[in-house]
């Protein structure tokens, strides 16, 4: 008897892995990763490259009408990747000047409802994995499986600074600190759908284990919540 497909939302601060460990976990269990993050810095790319006055609800209400999100397979990467209105903006979207606006763009309320709304529509026959800030509590409270990702400071400063050198060996550590101090601050701060762990959600904390490592223990959490939606 095959074991019902569930979904699976990991939220958590930035730079914690969570895209790592939510696309490994999608590949084994052959479910749709679906890249939340990616969606938002797809709009916040649309914003700046259109002169989009994020802080007017008007100029961001018919901006959004003109914004289609969607995720198609790359096969020279093996990764799904974002598309804005058709384009592949997978590289442009992290780039650091979307990184400092994107939580900006992000605490929008009408930005949020757009994007959660396609969010739902994409997870709603289940066998998804996704990630972002407010999966397991805004965009599907009835996730079988809710995971919150942390790490520490130092852990993470590290990591986003690895990922940004290869294209920016100006950026400094300190930058990039700062980044994810102002994003820290404004995830968890925001009033629309403000980062925070669901009550129910497991907690991983990375800062010193192995991607085998960290992928073996989710592993067993979804075989235990498969088996409970079985029974």
């Amino acid at each position: 008897m095959a074991k019902p497909k569930i979904i699976i939302a990991i939220d958590g601060y930035s730079s914690c892995g969570k895209s790592t460990v939510a696309k490994e976990l999608a590949a084994l269990l052959g479910y749709n990763y679906i890249d939340s993050g990616a969606m938002y810095r797809a709009i916040t790319l649309y914003f700046l490259r259109n002169d989009i006055d994020y802080k007017n609800d008007a100029e961001v209400i018919n901006a959004l009408k003109d914004i289609h999100l969607s995720f198609a397979f790359n096969e020279v990467s093996g990764k799904s990747e974002i598309l804005l209105n058709d384009e592949n903006v997978e590289h442009y979207i992290r780039d650091m000047i979307v990184a400092e606006k994107v939580s900006e763009v992000a605490a929008i309320k009408e930005v949020r409802s757009f994007a959660t709304a396609q969010q739902q529509k994409l997870g709603s026959e289940r066998g998804i994995v996704m990630d972002g800030r407010d999966i397991g509590t805004t965009v599907f409270p009835d996730a079988e499986l809710k995971i919150f990702m942390t790490a520490s400071p130092e852990v993470r400063v590290k990591r986003r600074f690895q990922e940004l050198y290869a294209g920016n060996p100006n950026i400094t550590l300190e930058e990039v600190k700062h980044n994810l101090e102002l994003r820290d601050y404004i995830d968890s701060n925001r009033e629309e759908s403000p980062l925070r762990q669901a009550k129910d959600a497991v907690v991983l904390d990375n800062s010193h284990l192995t991607r085998e490592e960290q992928l073996a223990k989710v592993m067993g959490w979804v075989e235990e919540r498969a088996v409970a939606k079985a029974l």
